[in-house]
C-alpha cells in the first residue's frame, strides 16, 4: 500500500538501461499532464526490450503518447505489450489498429534553396492546372446547356440577374460618378496650361468608354459579386449542401456555377454601358462648372466617341464577367468545410477575379493596338 502511495506520489521517470545487448525501460511515477518526465540512462530511438512497470503510479494520455512515440521510431510490425498494465495495453493496441496518415508529421525544417523553389513551381503548376480544368469544364457545361442536357432553376438564375445586375446599380452609380468628375477635373488641369479646355470631353469619352468605365465595374463586381458567389458555394460546400445534390443526381456544375456565368455574363455590358453613360454625366457636370456648356461638351464627346470607340468596352465586359464568374465559382467549390475555409475562399475568389481581369485587359490593349483600333 505504501509503495503504491509512493508511486502516485512521485514524478514520472523513465530509466533507461542497456545490458548484454538488451534495452530495459523502467517506467516509475506519476504520468500526468503537467509534470515533466526525467529521463535517466542512454535513451535509444526504438522500442525497449523489457519494460517494467512496477513502480508505475496514475497516468493519461502523456505515457500513451511517449511509448508511441517510441513505437513509431522502432518501426517494428509485432511489438511486445504484455508486460503493459492491462489498461495501458489497451491504449496501445487500439492506437496501433489506426494506421498513421501520411501527412501527419509535421516537417519543421525550412526548405532552402533549389526545394523552395520547387515547392513554389509545383504550388504554381497545380494551381494554373485548375484554373484550366475548371475553365475548361465551364466550357463544357456551357455547350451541354445549349445541346439541352444541361438544366438550373430559373427561378434562382432570375434571382442572380437581379442581384447581378440592379443590385449594384447603386454602388456603379457612385463610382462611375466620380470617376468621370476626377478625370475632368485632372484633364482640365493641364490642358487649360494650352488653352484646350474643350477637350476635356475628348479624355473622358475616351478614357470612359475604352477603360475606365469597363474596369471600374469589373472591379466592383469581382469585389461584390465574386464574393457573394464563393461565399455562397463555400457555405453550401461547408453544410455538405454540394454533396446532397450529388445524391440526388443533379449536376452541381450545372446547377450552382452555370447559373452564375451566365447572368453575369449578361448583366455586365449592361452594367458597363450604364457606367459610361454615368462617367460623361459626371465629366459634362465638371466642365460646366470650368466654362463648357452642355452642349458644346456633347458635341466635342460625338466627334471622338464613335460606335467602334463606344463598343469596345461593352467587347470586353462579356470576357471580364464570365471571369469573375469563374474566379468566384472555383474558389467557392474549391473551399473547405469550415467557417475559416469560406472566408478564406472569398478573399481568394476577390483576388483571382480582380488579376484576371486586369490580366485580360492588358491582352486586350495589345491586340487593339496591333489592331489599330
Amino acid at each position: 500500500m505504501k509503495s503504491d502511495q509512493a508511486a502516485a506520489s512521485a514524478p514520472p521517470r523513465a530509466v533507461w538501461e542497456g545490458s548484454q545487448g538488451q534495452t530495459t525501460l523502467t517506467l516509475s511515477g506519476e504520468w500526468m499532464r503537467g509534470n515533466v518526465p526525467e529521463m535517466t540512462g542512454d535513451e535509444v530511438s526504438g522500442w525497449p526490450d523489457v519494460i517494467r512497470t512496477d513502480d508505475l503510479g496514475k497516468f493519461d494520455s502523456m505515457l500513451p503518447a511517449y511509448l508511441f512515440r517510441k513505437l513509431r521510431e522502432s518501426e517494428e510490425a509485432e511489438p511486445r505489450l504484455s508486460e503493459l498494465p492491462d489498461n495501458l495495453r489497451g491504449l496501445m493496441e487500439l492506437a496501433l489498429k489506426v494506421p498513421e496518415r501520411s501527412d501527419a508529421k509535421s516537417d519543421n525544417e525550412e526548405p532552402h534553396g533549389l526545394r523552395r523553389m520547387g515547392i513554389a513551381s509545383r504550388a504554381a503548376w497545380n494551381s494554373i492546372v485548375s484554373v484550366l480544368a475548371f475553365v475548361g469544364d465551364s466550357v463544357v457545361a456551357v455547350l451541354r446547356f445549349f445541346t439541352g442536357r444541361a438544366r438550373f432553376r430559373g427561378r434562382e438564375f432570375w434571382s442572380i440577374m437581379q442581384d447581378c445586375g440592379a443590385g449594384a446599380l447603386p454602388i456603379v452609380s457612385l463610382i462611375s460618378f466620380l470617376i468621370g468628375m476626377i478625370l475632368a477635373f485632372v484633364g482640365n488641369v493641364q490642358l487649360a496650361n494650352f488653352g484646350a479646355s474643350l477637350y476635356v470631353a475628348d479624355l473622358v469619352g475616351i478614357a470612359m468608354v475604352r477603360e475606365m468605365g469597363v474596369m471600374m465595374t469589373a472591379i466592383i463586381m469581382s469585389g461584390r459579386t465574386g464574393a457573394a458567389f464563393a461565399a455562397h458555394i463555400g457555405s453550401m460546400n461547408a453544410n455538405q449542401e454540394i454533396d446532397a445534390l450529388k445524391t440526388f443526381g443533379f449536376n452541381p456544375f450545372d446547377y450552382l456555377v452555370l447559373p452564375r456565368i451566365f447572368a453575369l455574363v449578361l448583366m455586365l455590358p449592361l452594367l458597363t454601358i450604364y457606367s459610361n453613360i454615368i462617367g460623361i454625366l459626371g465629366g459634362m457636370l465638371v466642365a460646366a462648372g470650368v466654362g463648357i456648356p452642355p452642349q458644346l461638351f456633347w458635341t466635342e464627346l460625338l466627334t471622338t466617341v464613335d460606335l467602334t470607340q463606344a463598343s469596345l468596352g461593352v467587347f470586353k465586359s462579356v470576357f471580364f464577367g464570365a471571369a469573375i464568374a469563374i474566379a468566384g465559382c472555383m474558389q467557392g467549390m474549391n473551399s473547405g468545410t469550415s467557417s475559416a475555409a469560406v472566408g478564406q475562399a472569398t478573399t481568394r475568389a476577390v483576388v483571382a477575379a480582380i488579376t484576371s481581369v486586369i490580366i485580360l485587359d492588358s491582352a486586350f490593349a495589345v491586340i487593339f493596338t496591333i489592331l489599330d483600333i
